[in-house]
């Protein structure tokens, strides 16, 4: 599957606003190294390694548009690097003090388990920040899966789309956390965004939600889907006098190994 990163970010103080209420909750002091799974295209791991100049920042996607995009990044910070991986793969060094995963998981099945792995591995005094979106209930989501599952996209689209158990609740979270050991915070946030412009929703999911129906549809499906799930949305969420209200509920959870 392809990623746009300039679709991607086209949100981007949107996009970016969960990432520091997550980031904002760690209190590592001066961390040898900080890993950054599921990158993007780096703008907000580049923002790790300015919070700790001394430590080795790494960002880990898949995405070979999105590293493409964060190398200049690199070329800018010596202490900053990008690798293309699987974070289904990775395991954490030993000299690991930070794991930040922003709006990834939710892409990676089995990753409560991965997390069990992870925070095994990370050493005492270690620190592990998490967030997820908590939408997959939302209008935004079972419409597009309901249309999927129609009689005109059933075939094509088997199996393409997850729903609600591609992430967990934040009480999941934390007793991850907790029974690992660790000293741990979990909430919840429903952001009330305000978008602006004609069909601001289906531009929204274009970034993410709707890239695997694209990536599995030919072009003209692909616009045909589009259209009529464009028309869905429309009807769920209105266009007000300031624009269309999207609220947008996301996870986060963060923790502490204890020494």
């Amino acid at each position: 599957m392809k990623w746009d990163p300039a679709k991607y970010v086209e949100f981007g103080d949107y996009r970016s606003r969960p990432f520091f209420d997550l980031t904002a909750r760690i209190h590592a002091d001066r961390p040898a190294r900080v890993v950054d799974l599921g990158c993007g295209p780096g703008n907000l791991t580049a923002t790790l390694a300015e919070r700790w100049p001394g430590a080795r920042v790494l960002g880990l996607d898949s995405s070979g548009e999105m590293l493409a995009k964060a190398a200049s990044l690199a070329e800018e910070v010596p202490s900053l690097q990008f690798e293309q991986a699987d974070i289904a793969a990775w395991m954490p060094a030993p000299d690991t003090d930070v794991v930040v995963s922003n709006a990834a998981l939710q892409w990676v099945p089995g990753h409560q388990d991965l997390m069990r792995r992870w925070l095994e591995a990370l050493r005492p005094g270690a620190w592990f920040a998490m967030q997820v979106p908590g939408n997959f209930n939302s209008p935004s989501h079972s419409l597009m899966r309901e249309l999927a599952a129609s009689g005109r996209w059933a075939a094509k689209l088997d199996g393409v789309l997850r729903g609600g158990e591609s992430v967990g609740e934040p009480r999941d979270y934390l007793s991850i956390l907790l029974d690992g050991g660790w000293a741990a915070d979990a909430w919840e946030t429903s952001y009330q965004q305000v978008l602006p412009g004609p069909d601001p929703v289906l531009e929204w999911v274009r970034g993410t939600a709707l890239r695997p129906v694209v990536a599995a549809l030919e072009e003209d499906d692909a616009k045909r889907f589009e259209s009529e799930y464009a028309a869905a949305l429309r009807d769920a969420y209105p266009q007000g006098a300031h624009g269309t209200v999207f609220p947008f509920r996301r996870i986060f959870a963060v923790g502490r190994k204890a020494r």
